[in-house]
């Protein structure tokens, strides 16, 4: 009997995968020193975006998709 791969529960919990087999993430540089940076671009961050196809193929692949 083969078992069953467990999910990374790190990578999960980081990246959301759309209906149509998107990737999602959140973006760096919001954590902090958010004081010197614009309101411009503290908006700009704060979207969830797609990730590079390359790197979604891999995260697929771990959550088992």
């Amino acid at each position: 009997m083969k078992s069953k791969q467990k999910t990374k529960k790190i990578i999960s919990k980081r990246f959301k995968i759309t209906k149509k087999g998107k990737v999602l993430r959140r973006q760096a540089f919001r954590r902090h020193l958010n004081v010197k940076k614009t309101a411009k671009r503290k908006r700009r961050l704060k979207k969830v975006i797609e990730t590079k196809k390359v790197y979604a193929k891999k995260i697929k692949k771990i959550l088992g998709r």
